[in-house]
């Protein structure tokens, strides 16, 4: 396995990252600074120079990588196109490439209530309906793919159990980023985690469970 990360210096695609390097698994890293991800990423990780937006350049920077995390997302601020653009044509873009490519899982990082139309998170410019858009083209692709759908993302790790569910059925909570890191690549080992979208919270009452056992349990 080597595992291709698109989004890698955000801030939940740093943590991705790293968790792979500490797995042991080799990994290709889209940034578009170099300085900037070499600042913050691990050394192990093969950086390579590119934008989801560069379909001709996407189509080679993949290189020898057989599957695909993908942890992109628009940042907030004035331009009413960028949700559309990232979130939506970049993760297209990267799907396409991923088919061409012969990717064996493609892991999606969404988020809670991308069903919803009347979030106040669509007053930044529709970003969750451009998040479920990129979501229903991935379930389209014909691709293996793992869409997880986290709560509030928080910086600081805590000890507290993940939550899984079906699509739809949480609407609050939050969650450590280092926490969706660990349940993004966990997925690519664990068939009860292919072909579904998962929504995940953490909470400190909840029972600790095993992964499998999480995904087993998202019909």
């Amino acid at each position: 396995m080597k595992a291709f990360v698109a989004g890698a210096t955000g801030q939940t695609g740093q943590r991705i990252v790293k968790e792979l390097v500490e797995r042991g698994i080799p990994v290709r890293a889209l940034v578009r600074d170099r300085a900037k991800a070499q600042a913050v990423l691990p050394p192990e990780a093969e950086l390579v120079e590119g934008d989801v937006l560069d379909t001709k350049r996407l189509a080679s920077v993949l290189g020898d990588s057989t599957v695909i995390l993908c942890a992109t997302g628009a940042k907030p601020g004035f331009d009413p196109t960028a949700p559309y653009k990232v979130d939506y044509e970049g993760t297209k873009n990267l799907v396409e490439a991923a088919k061409a490519h012969g990717i064996e899982h493609f892991v999606f990082v969404s988020s809670l209530c991308t069903s919803q139309l009347f979030h106040p998170l669509n007053l930044f410019f529709l970003i969750l309906v451009w998040k479920k858009q990129a979501e229903e083209y991935l379930q389209k692709s014909g691709l293996t793919y793992t869409i997880v759908r986290p709560g509030g993302l928080k910086n600081e790790d805590n000890a507290d159990a993940v939550v899984m569910s079906s699509a739809d059925t949480l609407f609050e909570g939050s969650i450590p980023r280092t926490k969706v890191a660990q349940t993004c690549v966990e997925a690519l080992f664990l068939p009860s985690a292919r072909n579904k979208i998962v929504e995940i919270v953490a909470k400190a009452d909840a029972p600790a469970k095993s992964f499998d056992d999480l995904f087993v349990a998202v019909a």
